[in-house]
């Protein structure tokens, strides 16, 4: 009888290296968005219609693929949703016009979300206790490093070549997940531990954890610990270079020293992990969110922000929010049993619902100060902590 499957460094490696499928998607083309517009006749609304094909994609890809994971496995489902989310992205190289461009970047957020759903639930499967908290985090850790290499790869090709060259090394990235995904990623679920195949199981795994308080507290901190951090990313560019006056450089560092605060902050809950309580550190993340939410909003209200105190606060809500995002989950993870697929679901669907109502709220409340941006994370922010003071209770 063939041994069970590890949690190696090796695979996680790859798992985490899957699970950074949506900074690389959405971060390397950026800066091309001008040249794609140009080519293709299309509207600049039309070119950002894109990246929210993605993003809708990656969150209903999750609600679909979770479940599914739970029900044929991980290793099946995971395999196939990145061989088309590597399909898609080299049929995207030679897109015709803007509508068959927005199409496809659907269709690859569907599949790519599996990279992300799939691979916590992994993770998880194959760890435990201090072990899952560890891999998560690490996880968490390679995927914070996205924003921080996805940018400039992608300026660095469009320098040499077009946006078309950008979308082809993407394609080799996607290709890359793929045959890794295939080779060395194993089956983590027992059969005997599967759910029965049908969109009522699937229903019925949902209604199960959000039937589950623990669970939906959890869900709820997660969600709004990454609404936080996405309005300080929508309305970082317009606070920190039209209002503060930073340069490009300046605002580039600002904004890589934010993303370096959540790596800091995976690798510290890494290094703690087993020796202090997730629920604890949970507590520890959300409070550092709370005070730079609290500090930005403050300063906003004086009008004594600047550049220096906007980069500190950036870098402590980050710092937090890494904590507050890997505590809260591999927790929840660990609480939903077979339904890990469905939990990593539910809590990207917490992501992305929060998340996706951070930018509309934040450039409706005012562009000509930076205290909508304040309030919305000092709000979002309060309320993570005030999850995460009660599940601590209950776990004590």
């Amino acid at each position: 009888m063939a041994a069970p499957p590890q949690l190696t460094r090796g695979l996680l490696a790859v798992l985490s290296f899957l699970a950074a499928v949506g900074p690389f998607a959405t971060d390397m083309y950026l800066a091309s968005f001008t040249s794609i517009a140009r080519d293709l006749g299309a509207q600049p609304s039309s070119v950002q219609l894109t990246l929210t094909a993605f993003l809708i994609g990656m969150g209903v890809g999750q609600l679909l693929l979770g479940p599914l994971s739970d029900q044929c496995g991980r290793r099946p489902v995971l395999v196939v949703a990145l061989a088309v989310f590597a399909a898609a992205s080299i049929a995207m190289v030679f897109s015709p016009d803007i509508g068959i461009f927005i199409a496809l970047r659907a269709v690859q957020g569907i599949a790519g979300s599996a990279g992300v759903v799939v691979s916590r639930a992994i993770a998880v499967d194959l760890s435990s206790g201090a072990a899952a908290i560890r891999a998560i985090s690490l996880i968490a850790m390679f995927v914070g490093l996205g924003p921080l290499v996805a940018p400039p790869v992608g300026g660095a090709i469009l320098v040499v070549g077009d946006w078309r060259a950008v979308l082809a090394s993407l394609a080799a990235i996607a290709s890359a997940m793929f045959v890794l995904a295939a080779v060395f990623v194993p089956e983590s679920l027992p059969r005997e531990s599967r759910r029965d195949a049908g969109v009522r199981t699937a229903l019925r795994s949902f209604g199960g954890l959000l039937g589950t308080g623990r669970f939906v507290l959890l869900m709820c901190v997660f969600g709004l610990g990454f609404g936080s951090m996405m309005s300080y990313i929508s309305a970082s560019p317009f606070v920190g270079q039209v209002m503060l006056g930073m340069p490009p450089l300046l605002y580039s560092l600002a904004f890589a020293t934010g993303a370096a605060a959540m790596i800091l902050a995976n690798s510290i809950n890494a290094g703690l992990a087993g020796r202090v309580p997730a629920h604890r550190m949970l507590v520890i993340g959300t409070t550092i969110s709370a005070i730079a939410g609290a500090a930005l909003t403050l300063l906003s209200l004086s009008g004594t922000l600047s550049p220096t105190s906007f980069i500190v606060c950036a870098f402590a809500l980050t710092g937090g929010t890494g904590l507050t995002m890997s505590n809260s989950s591999a927790i929840a993870l660990s609480l939903s049993g077979a339904s890990r697929g469905s939990g990593s679901a539910l809590l990207g669907a917490s992501q992305f619902a929060v998340g996706g109502l951070a930018s509309p709220l934040v450039g409706a409340w005012g562009e000509h100060t930076a205290l909508p941006m304040a309030l919305f994370v000092l709000t979002a922010t309060t309320l993570a902590c005030a999850g995460a003071l009660r599940y601590a209770r209950l776990a004590s």
